[in-house]
């Protein structure tokens, strides 16, 4: 049986996520946001917001044109591959395995209604896809610098 607390906290959590009016349920552990600007403008704003915050950006792969050079059309798609090795290295340290999800990823994508999202993987759940423990403080510094990272970017 749940306890108040629990509910409470779910109750604030909820309540949060539809204030936001950005985030939008998805693939479990995955975080998206909607976005107020075409793929490569939202693209562009975040790859400048990664260089500002001293980010390493390892790569960006446009999926569209990749798939456009062997006859296959697909809606505006790209991968975004940053990280920083003071946060990505503690985690490496506490389970070895999550270098399978590191470094970050965001998918910038555009839905079927021609909606443009950002898309990444959910801190939390990737801790608990690995049994990370005694990486708490860490997994919530991601999670907080993922969403303002997402947020600037769309708006």
């Amino acid at each position: 049986m749940l306890s108040v607390r629990a509910i409470k906290r779910g109750l604030v959590s909820a309540t949060l996520l539809m204030m936001s009016g950005v985030v939008s349920a998805a693939s479990d552990g995955v975080i998206s946001v909607a976005s107020q600007h075409d793929v490569n403008q939202t693209a562009e704003r975040m790859l400048s917001i990664l260089e500002q915050k001293g980010m390493t950006v390892f790569n960006q792969v446009k999926h569209s044109d990749g798939a456009e050079k062997v006859g296959i059309e697909l809606r505006d798609t790209q991968l975004i591959i940053f990280g920083n090795p003071k946060v990505g290295s503690p985690l490496m340290k506490c389970q070895q395995l999550i270098a399978l999800d590191l470094p970050q990823k965001a998918l910038i994508w555009q839905d079927k209604a021609g909606k443009v999202w950002i898309s990444y993987n959910d801190p939390q759940y990737l801790a608990k896809r690995h049994q990370v423990a005694g990486c708490d403080p860490v997994f919530g510094k991601i999670a907080g610098a993922l969403a303002g990272i997402s947020k600037a970017a769309a708006n």
